[in-house]
């Protein structure tokens, strides 16, 4: 049996006892996104087409299909899409600005020999395509983050319907900082851990710490990384703020009122 069929079912087997329902409705999801980017990639051949603006709609498709096929739609849910939209779109700005201004599009020195039977006249613009890419590295972990700050937020509004907006956000936030410790960790070790071979093969180089840090081919990897950590710092007060503004501006279900109501009748006597 092929290796990546096996691991692929004894995934299927852990989800689906462990998680049930989601589990399997998780792995399906994991090659409908696999799909999804399938498709943006084979588009992004086309030279007419925008690869910043298909990365865009593949974020949006992605994030309705981790959230609301796998979860259903709810308040949390939709807390969380919302967020991730708005912190991608201002997390897009700042990956602007620092593409421009670090030259990390193309290929660096390291990949000539590798490249050098190969065209490069592909009509692509590298740099959309280098924006795209730090777009993809960082749309997950975004995703992580507001979903693990709006699922709490709702359960803290439902047990304590008498709370204020502005404590309501300060528990967001700080459920976000315990977050924004082990999430960013993750990314630097996931980092570390995936590019050791490249490490090790500049080293090979005789590379200096200096000149490991600025090589392009190291320097892309890394500045992704960053970026990913940016959108899990930004996307922390943005859901706290959102979730906190929309939770408080429901109406109470009826039993809750009813509940509070003999609350106060009780404190009264």
């Amino acid at each position: 049996m092929n290796a990546l069929i096996l691991l692929s079912l004894i995934l299927f087997i852990l989800m689906a006892l462990i998680g049930g329902k989601k589990g399997v409705k998780t792995f399906i999801a994991l090659f409908l996104n696999f799909g999804v980017l399938l498709v943006t990639i084979l588009i992004m051949n086309d030279p007419n087409a925008s690869p910043v603006l298909l990365t865009l709609i593949a974020s949006i498709i992605i994030s309705m299909i981790t959230l609301f096929f796998i979860h259903e739609v709810n308040r949390k849910m939709v807390m969380a899409f919302f967020s991730t939209i708005v912190t991608t779109i201002l997390l897009l700005l700042f990956i602007v600005i620092i593409t421009d201004r670090s030259m990390i599009q193309g290929f660096g020195p390291e990949e000539a020999d590798g490249l050098y039977l190969f065209s490069l006249a592909i009509g692509l613009d590298f740099v959309e395509i280098t924006i795209s890419v730090i777009i993809m590295s960082t749309i997950g972990a975004i995703l992580d983050t507001a979903i693990a700050i709006s699922s709490p937020m709702q359960e803290i509004h439902q047990q304590n319907t008498t709370i204020s907006r502005k404590d309501l956000f300060k528990s967001g936030m700080s459920i976000g900082r315990d977050i924004l410790g082990t999430s960013t960790n993750t990314l630097f070790f996931a980092f570390f851990g995936g590019y050791l071979g490249l490490l090790i093969w500049l080293k090979d180089f005789d590379y200096s710490l200096g000149e490991m840090v600025n090589a392009k081919v190291f320097s892309d990897e890394l500045i992704a990384i960053l970026m990913a950590n940016t959108g899990i710092a930004l996307v922390i007060p943005i859901t706290a703020a959102m979730s906190a503004y929309f939770y408080h501006s429901t109406k109470q279900p009826k039993e809750a009122k009813t509940q509070e109501f003999h609350t106060q009748k009780d404190n009264e006597t």
